[in-house]
């Protein structure tokens, strides 16, 4: 075999080699720069004065308010004309709420408004103003029974869920709609590629979860921001009630003219289905998204305010876990702030991280981003760290135990199992603000149990358990454990009546505007605090729940329950210098409902642990609590915890 190639060959190869190096140069001279590489990022292109504005009602199949007709829900449409005429679809970035006409949305409360022909002219946030122009259709749609839907709110329940499911599937040719809420004449999106974004704040992420836990095809991602996971976590914890009111009186809060004359039937099976003995019923079962994570199909790119006690931790905690057990791809960001959206804490970082999770997830694009840290932590007030991932890597659930100190009332905490007992007596007009000032402090109504010193920072990310072993003198009894950082810091003021921001009169722009529908909003900063402690995870139950969420039963006086409370999950350190505390009382002022008596517990310690998500685990704790540091500063109260201006409703903001 020749171990060189010929002379005629050699030319031949060269000539095919000049020819194709011509060829290459006069495509790339010839080819627009766009053909060259794939898009990145999407452009603002398309005119949004001359963006198309249109409403459909959707066919949800059900009739809630008893009729005779199916309900419709009402969607309305701002889209960009451009591509229908060129032949070409859209993605949808869809918002689903019952919020538009009767609380707004967004910090300043915006309102839709419409047009003499019954088409939308402002669409609440920022979201059409910015998305639009850059080819995407935008959708909101009203739940049904709220504003121009038909039908009757049902809270989370099968009505709702139903009615923005219908929406996608109408988006993706496999639902009805009609040119008006009681017409004949349908209309197809023929202008829709099917792949639908849902997302929104408070109840419209509740009702993205819940769409999402149906498994509907074409729902590509959703972003639910301070979202339900589970209605009867919102309402009770673990048998506790948090708020005096159920969910007929939040249906009745936002629903329309119709729904109130309609659908008393409704406001019935949710009165009756929902007693405020805590007890869990088949309504409860029907919305609670978590069961059905295995479903979910859509990506998850999740927002929370680690102080939000409104929708608390407790809902993006066990939501998170679930889909991570169930392989979904997911994307987090946790702010210091209450129930508060990103575009208010973190306004450029969080369109511009939006806007390349919608153009990878909807459009396809490969921009990167799932290839970046999967979480964000506000750590200080507008200082924000990553993690690869959530819970990083190295963090285990580790075992410890309280243990009797030198004085009663007041312990440590450590890895070693111990002995002996801590009582103390529920005061129900005391609250966290109150027990955590006084940590190491004797006070009748509470026991502590504190670490010494940290020689090295420490940190907690995801969701805790405590487990006691308590016997009570009454037939009734509620608890409440929290984990308290004891040191000197500056956070967000989310007890604060605006839960960490300020809102200030300067505005600034985002995406294109009408005159209808301007894109400038109003600029914010973060309202801090100095203090000298942290409450950072918070968990409470009714013991007579002890046994069993279905049925609470009550207490016999001097007998010992058991009972594991589910602490809120959280991504927190705690500094050098600091000290961790656990704390076990009674009711929790403000934030969980006292119970019909007022009991004294002693805790067996021999029988109680806190199960806590530490970064390095067993080994890290022991690191950290090995040797001294100097003492910080005894701790002063953050003024008293904010609740909701109405009970059990989330605020439309």
């Amino acid at each position: 075999m020749p171990t060189h190639t010929p002379r005629r060959a050699r030319s031949t190869i060269w000539r095919v080699l000049a020819l194709a190096a011509v060829a290459a140069l006069t495509a790339a001279l010839l080819t627009p720069a766009a053909a060259q590489a794939a898009p990145r990022e999407s452009r603002p292109v398309y005119s949004y004065a001359h963006a198309v504005r249109e409403a459909v009602w959707v066919d949800t199949g059900l009739d809630e308010d008893g009729d005779g007709r199916t309900d419709r829900v009402a969607a309305d449409i701002v889209r960009p004309a451009e591509p229908a005429r060129q032949g070409r679809k859209v993605p949808v970035v869809m918002d689903a709420s019952p919020y538009y006409s009767c609380c707004g949305r967004g910090n300043e409360s915006q309102l839709k408004t419409y047009d003499a022909h019954g088409h939308v002219v402002q669409m609440p946030l920022f979201y059409d103003n910015y998305f639009v122009p850059r080819g995407y259709a935008v959708v909101g749609v009203d739940l049904t029974g709220t504003n121009r839907s038909t039908g009757c709110v049902d809270v989370g329940g099968r009505s709702e869920i139903r009615s923005a499911k219908a929406v996608v599937d109408w988006l993706n040719g496999r639902a009805r709609a009609y040119t008006t809420s009681t017409g004949t004449r349908t209309v197809k999106a023929t202008w829709s590629n099917g792949r639908t974004g849902m997302i929104g704040k408070s109840w419209d992420a509740t009702i993205a979860n819940g769409v999402a836990a149906t498994g509907v095809k074409g729902l590509r991602t959703i972003v639910p921001i301070s979202g339900i996971s589970s209605w009867y976590d919102y309402y009770f914890a673990q048998g506790a009630q948090l708020y005096d009111g159920g969910p007929g009186d939040l249906a009745g809060y936002v629903e329309n003219g119709g729904a109130r004359a309609h659908c008393a039937a409704v406001h019935k099976r949710l009165a009756d289905g929902s007693p405020a003995d805590g007890d869990w019923t088949p309504l409860w079962t029907e919305r609670d998204y978590v069961k059905d994570a295995a479903r979910v199909r859509a990506s998850v790119f999740l927002v929370h305010g680690m102080q939000d006690l409104n929708v608390r931790t407790k809902h993006f905690g066990q939501w998170w876990d679930a889909l991570a057990r169930h392989g979904v791809r997911r994307k987090i960001w946790l702010s210091q702030t209450g129930h508060v959206d990103p575009f208010d804490y973190r306004r450029g970082a969080w369109v511009d991280t939006l806007h390349r999770w919608f153009d990878h997830e909807l459009l396809g694009y490969d921009n990167g981003i799932d290839r970046e840290p999967m979480a964000d932590i506000e750590r200080h007030p507008d200082q924000w760290v990553t993690s690869r991932a959530w819970p990083p890597h190295g963090t285990r659930a580790t075992t410890l135990h309280p243990a009797p100190g030198t004085r009663p009332g007041v312990g440590t905490l450590g890895l070693r199992p111990a002995t002996g007992t801590e009582t103390f007596t529920d005061d129900p007009g005391l609250s966290e603000s109150d027990w955590a000032p006084h940590a190491t402090t004797p006070t009748p109504e509470k026991a502590g149990f504190v670490t010494a010193p940290l020689t090295r920072d420490l940190r907690l990310s995801g969701s805790s358990q405590v487990t006691v072993t308590v016997t009570p003198t009454t037939s009734s009894a509620h608890l409440s454990a929290v984990l308290v950082d004891l040191g000197p810091d500056t956070i967000r003021d989310y007890a604060d009546g605006d839960e960490g921001i300020t809102t200030l009169t300067a505005r600034d722009c985002w995406g294109a505007s009408t005159p209808g529908d301007s894109a400038c909003f109003r600029k914010t900063k973060a309202k801090t605090a100095k203090v000298d402690h942290t409450v950072f995870s918070r968990g409470w139950a009714d013991l007579g729940h002890h046994a069993s969420l279905a049925h609470g039963v009550p207490l016999v006086p001097g007998t010992a329950y058991t009972m594991t409370l589910d602490l809120a999950a959280t991504d927190h350190v705690v500094p050098r210098g600091h000290r961790l505390a656990l704390i076990v009382a009674g009711t929790d002022r403000n934030l969980i409902e006292a119970p019909a008596t007022r009991p004294s517990l002693t805790l067996d310690l021999s029988r109680t642990t806190a199960r806590l998500p530490l970064a390095g685990g067993a080994p890290a704790f022991a690191r950290a609590t090995d040797g001294s540091t100097p003492a910080v500063p005894g701790p002063r109260v953050l003024k008293g915890l904010r609740t909701p201006d109405v009970p059990g409703l989330l605020p439309a903001g």
